[in-house]
């Protein structure tokens, strides 16, 4: 007979997975913020203008890179939060296609995953 969730030890196992990841998750985002709000003295109102244009649009670039890994960093954040929330309702490691537990080693390296393998090979194939 196929299980329809995992055991509360499992259960258990994955919490601390998922709170040691959305730790590190955090510290890295706020760490993307912290570097987008940053004025940093090397600013080029000094300089010549054709260098000075140069390096404010490489900063520019940079600043947008870095908003764009900050946002994907929320966006983990907010995953794994999910993943936390089924693990309190029971409900975690079930695939929202086929109804089949994920497997153990899936989540362990992708936690917040809310399918199997197989769903998630067959909505690629789409």
């Amino acid at each position: 007979m196929a299980e329809t969730r995992f055991s509360d030890a499992d259960l258990q196992e994955f919490a601390a997975l998922i709170n040691n990841k959305l730790e590190q998750a955090r510290s890295d985002y706020d760490q993307l913020q912290r570097s987008l709000s940053y004025e940093d003295d090397n600013r080029t109102e000094d300089t010549a203008p054709t260098f000075k244009m140069m390096e404010d649009g490489s900063e520019t670039m940079s600043r947008e890179e870095t908003a764009q890994l900050a946002a994907r960093q929320q966006k983990f954040i907010m995953n794994l939060e999910n993943a936390l929330l089924r693990i309190k309702n029971k409900t975690y490691g079930v695939c929202r296609v086929t109804g089949k537990l994920i497997a153990k080693e899936r989540l362990r390296l992708v936690p917040h995953a809310t399918m199997s393998i197989e769903a998630k090979n067959q909505q690629d194939r789409r």
